[in-house]
């Protein structure tokens, strides 16, 4: 038992960068799964994904079309895309061409359309844990563009050529090199998006995209048990404390220790669903001096009592 309460207060201890505790939080993992090339008139229409979707043009340009959207947008080489939202889309070289069915195209991952020779395109899709995935899934918007154009793209140059290449040269370990890079894709659609965004809705994302308010999240995703008080967020981030805790709720839709609050229930909920330990000892890894102090707070948020949701999660 006492092992186990080392691990888990070591567990919830976690880095001074949130964003890298909420991706491994969500168990975020990117995978590339094929992509096509065409030349002449050609369209493909994709149903809608179950997973969040990822696209990338590295030859050529073509449209996209995305159900629910008002006009088809104009992508071009090197352009990403992302789709979190459940709708189908079609790619083609022309609006107006006719789709064909993709699930009828690419049977073995990949294809090419015509003659194959003026367009080629990479896609996949991001996993996140079916349990906790939500807490990214969420705060995505439908759809993101970010244009080759865009300062924020000089690094997908140079992530798509490695992706392009590896899945040519077929070299040992290329399957983990390619998921690694499309990780990395990822991570820098996200960051992209959070640089050129200006209505993003209040949120932990957009949160984390605030150099104002980035000090005190860094403290409380480094040591979530502590007692945090707003005077000592408000002092590293050299702010008074109303103007901090005013700025705070306005960027993150909550207070600062409500923020705090719903993180550390949001690593109680992991440490329930996959693990042993006893609810007393994850409550006090917490920072809860008693074990119905954190039971009433988990209900509150969640619902259900820590023991009732670790039953409904077995």
């Amino acid at each position: 038992m006492l092992q186990n309460a080392r691990y888990l207060c070591d567990s919830t201890k976690m880095s001074t960068d949130p964003f890298s505790d909420i991706l491994k939080f969500t168990n975020a993992e990117s995978l590339v799964t094929g992509g096509f090339k065409a030349g002449g008139r050609w369209a493909v229409r994709f149903p809608a994904p179950e997973k969040i979707k990822f696209f990338a043009v590295v030859k050529g340009a073509c449209w996209v079309s995305i159900d629910g959207e008002a006009e088809p947008v104009r992508f071009e080489t090197g352009d990403v895309g992302l789709l979190t939202a459940k709708r189908s889309f079609v790619l083609g070289s022309d609006p107006d061409a006719v789709p064909v069915d993709a699930m009828s195209v690419f049977a073995g991952g990949s294809a090419t359309l015509g003659d194959g020779n003026d367009f080629a395109h990479i896609g996949g899709h991001v996993l996140l844990d079916p349990a906790s995935g939500r807490l990214l899934a969420d705060v995505l918007p439908p759809w993101i563009h970010v244009p080759a154009a865009s300062p924020q793209a000089t690094t997908f140059r140079w992530l798509l050529d490695q992706l392009v290449e590896e899945g040519v040269a077929q070299l040992p370990g290329a399957q983990l090199v390619s998921a690694q890079l499309a990780q990395l894709l990822f991570i820098q659609i996200v960051r992209a998006h959070l640089k050129t965004t200006s209505a993003m809705p209040s949120g932990w994302l957009r949160a984390l995209g605030d150099p104002r308010i980035a000090p005190a999240l860094r403290l409380m995703h480094g040591d979530p048990a502590r007692a945090w008080h707003l005077e000592e967020l408000a002092k590293a981030c050299a702010m008074s404390r109303t103007s901090f805790a005013v700025h705070f709720r306005t960027v993150a839709g909550v207070a600062p220790l409500t923020y705090l609050t719903e993180w550390r229930m949001r690593l109680a909920e992991r440490a329930l669903r996959d693990e042993t330990t006893q609810v007393a000892v994850v409550a006090r890894s917490l920072g809860y001096t008693s074990e119905s102090a954190f039971s009433n707070a988990f209900k509150r948020l969640n619902g259900s009592s820590p023991k009732a949701y670790r039953n409904a999660m077995r």
